[in-house]
């Protein structure tokens, strides 16, 4: 298998996802925080759970499409190979 092709690295790998809005006096509002999963070339992931969760916001993290004041604040790293692709 090339390097290009090779299933045991990941595409995506979030380790600890953590996505937080400022709330005013407080700490800060955490709807993801300490999500871990990786995603290899091939593979199919469905992301559930219930309502209120943290699901949208961590689908918008994965995207790049967390809306300010919002931010990652960590946990995220595509791998050269999903560049790649």
């Amino acid at each position: 298998m090339t390097p290009e092709h090779d299933d045991t690295v990941p595409l995506l790998d979030v380790h600890e996802l953590r996505v937080g809005y400022p709330v005013a006096g407080h700490d800060p509002h955490l709807p993801v925080d300490g999500l871990s999963f990786q995603i290899r070339e091939r593979e199919v992931v469905g992301l559930v759970g219930d309502a209120g969760c943290g699901k949208s916001t961590a689908a918008l993290a994965l995207l790049g499409r967390v809306r300010a004041p919002g931010r990652v604040a960590r946990g995220l790293r595509w791998t050269d190979s999903a560049r790649r692709a």
